[in-house]
């Protein structure tokens, strides 16, 4: 394998396309005020951000499961003790 199939064509080709799409990238990141200088930082915020989003569903979904549990579980508690009784073989 030569350095051309490698990086899929002329070297210097290639460094001017990387070169412009890292300018272009650069330009949007910077618009949605992302910097090199605080790029780590808008990084970790994200993350924690998507894993407090995460919690938060799961809080939601236990509160709905335990503010329905409080009618079924009894419901179906009673049904159940109801369907247990002996049956009366006269």
């Amino acid at each position: 394998m030569n350095l051309r199939d490698f990086l899929g064509g002329h070297p210097l080709a290639v460094f001017l396309r990387l070169a412009v799409i890292c300018i272009l990238v650069g330009v949007l990141l910077s618009f949605v005020g992302i910097t090199p200088r605080n790029f780590f930082r808008v990084l970790d915020d994200f993350a924690r951000h998507i894993y407090d989003l995460g919690f938060g569903a799961v809080e939601w979904l236990f509160d709905y499961l335990v503010l329905g549990a409080m009618l079924v579980v009894p419901i179906w508690l009673l049904i159940r003790l109801l369907r247990a009784r002996p049956k009366d073989d006269a």
